[in-house]
Protein backbone atom coordinates (compact mmCIF):
# COMPACT_ATOMS: atom_id res chain seq x y z
CA UNK A 1 0.00 0.00 0.00
CA UNK A 2 1.18 3.58 -0.77
CA UNK A 3 0.62 5.63 1.94
CA UNK A 4 2.56 8.42 0.74
CA UNK A 5 -0.34 9.42 -1.29
CA UNK A 6 -2.13 10.10 1.99
CA UNK A 7 0.42 12.10 3.72
CA UNK A 8 -0.83 16.11 4.27
CA UNK A 9 -3.97 15.30 2.88
CA UNK A 10 -7.08 17.37 4.90
CA UNK A 11 -8.89 14.74 6.70
CA UNK A 12 -11.18 17.16 8.63
CA UNK A 13 -12.31 20.61 9.10
CA UNK A 14 -14.30 21.76 12.21
CA UNK A 15 -15.50 24.94 14.01
CA UNK A 16 -16.60 24.69 18.08
CA UNK A 17 -17.20 26.82 20.76
CA UNK A 18 -15.80 25.76 23.94
CA UNK A 19 -18.98 24.93 26.63
CA UNK A 20 -18.95 25.60 30.61
CA UNK A 21 -21.02 22.74 31.18
CA UNK A 22 -18.94 20.05 28.70
CA UNK A 23 -15.61 21.72 29.98
CA UNK A 24 -16.97 21.68 34.05
CA UNK A 25 -18.01 17.58 33.34
CA UNK A 26 -14.88 16.77 31.93
CA UNK A 27 -12.69 19.04 34.70
CA UNK A 28 -14.81 16.07 37.32
CA UNK A 29 -13.76 13.51 35.42
CA UNK A 30 -10.19 14.39 35.85
CA UNK A 31 -10.63 14.72 39.74
CA UNK A 32 -9.65 18.40 39.06
CA UNK A 33 -10.12 20.82 42.27
CA UNK A 34 -8.77 23.79 41.41
CA UNK A 35 -11.87 26.59 40.96
CA UNK A 36 -10.62 27.61 38.08
CA UNK A 37 -11.99 24.88 35.93
CA UNK A 38 -15.62 25.30 37.76
CA UNK A 39 -15.59 29.51 38.91
CA UNK A 40 -15.36 32.30 35.83
CA UNK A 41 -15.01 34.58 39.38
CA UNK A 42 -12.36 32.70 40.29
CA UNK A 43 -10.55 31.88 37.42
CA UNK A 44 -10.11 35.77 36.53
CA UNK A 45 -9.01 36.17 39.81
CA UNK A 46 -6.03 33.92 38.66
CA UNK A 47 -5.40 35.85 35.28
CA UNK A 48 -7.63 34.00 33.20
CA UNK A 49 -10.53 35.64 31.12
CA UNK A 50 -12.75 32.73 31.85
CA UNK A 51 -12.71 29.28 33.30
CA UNK A 52 -9.91 27.36 31.78
CA UNK A 53 -9.95 24.28 29.58
CA UNK A 54 -8.48 21.26 31.21
CA UNK A 55 -5.16 20.53 29.11
CA UNK A 56 -6.43 17.08 27.41
CA UNK A 57 -9.97 18.79 27.06
CA UNK A 58 -8.89 18.85 22.84
CA UNK A 59 -9.28 15.53 22.51
CA UNK A 60 -12.88 15.79 22.72
CA UNK A 61 -13.90 19.47 21.85
CA UNK A 62 -15.17 17.65 18.40
CA UNK A 63 -17.79 16.19 20.23
CA UNK A 64 -18.70 19.06 22.49
CA UNK A 65 -19.30 22.31 21.21
CA UNK A 66 -19.64 21.45 17.29
CA UNK A 67 -23.01 23.20 16.10
CA UNK A 68 -24.74 22.16 12.72
CA UNK A 69 -24.75 25.58 11.80
CA UNK A 70 -20.79 26.51 11.96
CA UNK A 71 -19.50 23.86 10.12
CA UNK A 72 -17.67 24.90 6.67
CA UNK A 73 -18.67 23.53 3.70
CA UNK A 74 -16.33 20.45 3.26
CA UNK A 75 -15.31 17.94 1.10
CA UNK A 76 -12.30 15.75 3.03
CA UNK A 77 -9.37 14.79 0.56
CA UNK A 78 -9.27 10.85 2.73
CA UNK A 79 -10.99 9.58 5.36
CA UNK A 80 -9.06 7.53 8.27
CA UNK A 81 -11.74 4.88 7.18
CA UNK A 82 -10.32 4.72 3.71
CA UNK A 83 -6.95 4.41 5.21
CA UNK A 84 -7.26 2.22 7.92
CA UNK A 85 -10.52 0.07 5.87
CA UNK A 86 -8.33 -2.25 3.76
CA UNK A 87 -5.86 -2.82 6.96
CA UNK A 88 -8.78 -3.70 8.97
CA UNK A 89 -10.65 -5.88 6.32
CA UNK A 90 -8.13 -7.98 6.74
CA UNK A 91 -8.22 -8.48 10.30
CA UNK A 92 -6.31 -7.36 13.33
CA UNK A 93 -6.49 -5.06 15.75
CA UNK A 94 -7.10 -1.12 16.12
CA UNK A 95 -5.30 1.19 19.07
CA UNK A 96 -5.37 4.48 20.13
CA UNK A 97 -1.36 5.30 20.44
CA UNK A 98 0.12 8.35 21.62
CA UNK A 99 -1.57 11.96 22.00
CA UNK A 100 -0.24 14.90 22.13
CA UNK A 101 -1.49 18.43 23.04
CA UNK A 102 0.91 21.93 22.19
CA UNK A 103 -0.40 24.92 23.32
CA UNK A 104 0.17 28.53 22.02
CA UNK A 105 -2.43 30.01 24.36
CA UNK A 106 -4.83 28.64 27.28
CA UNK A 107 -8.10 27.89 26.11
CA UNK A 108 -11.08 29.54 28.23
CA UNK A 109 -14.72 28.59 28.02
CA UNK A 110 -16.06 30.81 25.37
CA UNK A 111 -13.45 30.26 22.79
CA UNK A 112 -14.42 29.67 19.09
CA UNK A 113 -12.33 27.64 17.31
CA UNK A 114 -11.64 26.51 14.01
CA UNK A 115 -9.79 23.23 13.33
CA UNK A 116 -8.78 21.32 10.36
CA UNK A 117 -7.03 17.95 10.61
CA UNK A 118 -3.94 16.47 7.92
CA UNK A 119 -2.49 12.85 7.70
CA UNK A 120 0.50 13.92 9.26
CA UNK A 121 2.59 10.69 8.68
CA UNK A 122 1.95 6.76 7.97
CA UNK A 123 4.17 4.36 8.56
CA UNK A 124 4.90 0.39 9.13
CA UNK A 125 6.75 -1.43 11.83
CA UNK A 126 7.29 -5.08 11.26
CA UNK A 127 7.13 -7.00 14.98
CA UNK A 128 8.12 -10.37 15.09
CA UNK A 129 4.78 -11.79 13.52
CA UNK A 130 2.60 -8.69 12.56
CA UNK A 131 3.16 -5.17 10.98
CA UNK A 132 2.00 -2.54 12.77
CA UNK A 133 1.24 0.49 10.64
CA UNK A 134 0.87 3.83 12.49
CA UNK A 135 -1.55 6.94 11.45
CA UNK A 136 -0.56 10.36 12.61
CA UNK A 137 -2.72 13.21 12.44
CA UNK A 138 -2.55 16.47 13.74
CA UNK A 139 -5.60 19.13 14.23
CA UNK A 140 -4.51 22.39 14.41
CA UNK A 141 -7.22 25.07 16.55
CA UNK A 142 -6.73 28.87 15.48
CA UNK A 143 -9.31 31.54 16.87
CA UNK A 144 -11.51 33.48 14.45
CA UNK A 145 -8.56 35.90 13.65
CA UNK A 146 -6.32 32.38 12.31
CA UNK A 147 -3.88 32.63 15.46
CA UNK A 148 -2.75 29.35 17.04
CA UNK A 149 -4.45 27.92 19.62
CA UNK A 150 -3.14 23.98 20.34
CA UNK A 151 -2.37 21.50 17.83
CA UNK A 152 -3.36 18.02 18.49
CA UNK A 153 -1.25 15.20 17.66
CA UNK A 154 -3.32 11.81 17.81
CA UNK A 155 -1.57 8.41 16.62
CA UNK A 156 -3.79 5.47 15.34
CA UNK A 157 -2.02 1.59 14.95
CA UNK A 158 -3.76 -0.98 13.27
CA UNK A 159 -1.81 -4.10 14.10
CA UNK A 160 -2.02 -6.69 11.33
CA UNK A 161 -3.40 -10.06 12.02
Amino acid sequence: MDFEQYKGKVIAKSEVVIERSPVENFARVLKLDDEIFFNPEEARLKGFSNIVVPLTYPFVMDFWGKFVELQPAFTPEISLGSILGPLIAKGGLILHGEQEFIYHKVLTVGDHLRGESIVKDIYQKPTRDKTMTFVVTQTAWVDLSGNPCVDVISNVIHVGS
